[in-house]
């Protein structure tokens, strides 16, 4: 691999994984952030991270930016360690952090000059890579960063960490906070990036945005709980999945969690969804006239196709029994 002057890699011929975790663990105090996590990221793959708050996705991207050094294991970022190699692995990657950290009192223009001019490298060189995204901000170029909306700061900030052409893309929890067209508009923008080569890996806690990517870890409580394209994941789900509503959907939920024959039961949106420990029609019609010795009315009861979400909370279930 060579480095360039402008200091962007050369990967073309690289075989090894972009991205590649081998047991990394992290602790804070007597708290175990991050547990023997192990996965790998290919050369221009979209990758996510999908997991709550506090599953330990902030940790995992600040050891692989080589902003947090790990307790245990080893990280390399296009194949440079992220200990030894932390300034390398600096100059080529663009990250993303949760939370807008750009200079609110600078111009949009003048965040754009100023991120370029660290990297060695200016606007024009890149524009191309920025372009449709820029466009979008052109017209506010002159605005402060602070006095921005919630997406536009999301584009500037991916602006920003786009401008020196990246090997590696490192989005932590880019969509939160931000309304719903914004979200979907931005992921249309990572879907044309990646068509550029650029490895990306993102974190998000909304389950839904886990079908946009192509491969996806399940993270909760610092442990990789499974790692798949989001169809497979979905193929594993052991039980029948099954969804309920009823007139009265808090005690219908108390109800159905002390029915001996169900399994899991959670709430999920204007529904309650459950499975049952068998497979048998007798349980069903035991569930039925259970609810209506109840007096449950409007009772419907339908199977369904299992969400990424519900595949994480029946792995996380797993996960808390092992434990």
């Amino acid at each position: 691999m060579e480095v360039k002057n402008n200091y962007q890699l050369s990967i073309t011929n690289c075989q090894l994984p972009i991205i590649d975790c081998q047991l990394i663990s992290k602790n804070y105090a007597d708290i175990q952030a991050l547990q023997d996590v192990s996965f790998s990221v290919e050369k221009g793959e979209l990758f996510g991270l999908i997991g709550p708050d506090g599953a330990g996705k902030t940790s995992l991207f600040r050891v692989l930016t080589t902003l947090l050094l790990p307790d245990g294991g080893k990280a390399s970022v296009a194949g440079f360690d992220v200990v030894k190699d932390y300034k390398s692995i600096r100059r080529n990657i663009g990250y993303m952090p949760g939370k807008f950290s750009l200079y609110q009192d600078l111009s949009v223009e003048e965040n754009l000059n100023f991120f370029a001019t660290i990297f060695k490298t200016g606007i024009r060189e890149n524009y191309d890579l920025i372009k449709d995204i820029y466009v979008q901000l052109e017209p506010f170029k002159n605005r402060r960063a602070g006095k921005l909306s919630g997406g536009m700061k999301q584009k500037l900030a991916l602006c920003c960490a786009l401008i020196h052409r990246p090997v590696a893309l490192f989005l932590d929890e880019p969509t939160t906070g931000v309304d719903a067209v914004s979200r979907k508009e931005f992921w249309e923008m990572l879907k044309r990036l990646k068509q550029q080569g650029i490895t990306i890996m993102v974190s998000t806690p909304y389950m839904d945005e886990a079908t946009l990517c192509e491969r996806i870890a399940l993270i909760q409580n610092g442990k990789i709980m499974s790692i798949d394209t989001p169809t497979a994941i979905v193929s594993r789900f052991p039980q029948k999945l099954f969804a309920a509503k009823t007139a009265d959907m808090s005690r219908l939920l108390r109800d159905l969690r002390t029915f001996e024959g169900i399994k899991s039961c959670y709430s999920f949106g204007d529904v309650h969804h459950f499975t049952f420990y068998g497979e048998s029609e007798s349980e069903h019609q035991k569930l039925r006239a259970f609810l209506a010795e109840n007096r449950h009315q409007n009772i419907d009861i339908r199977q369904i196709a299992p969400t990424v979400e519900d595949c994480f909370m029946a792995l996380n279930d797993e996960l808390g029994k092992n434990v």
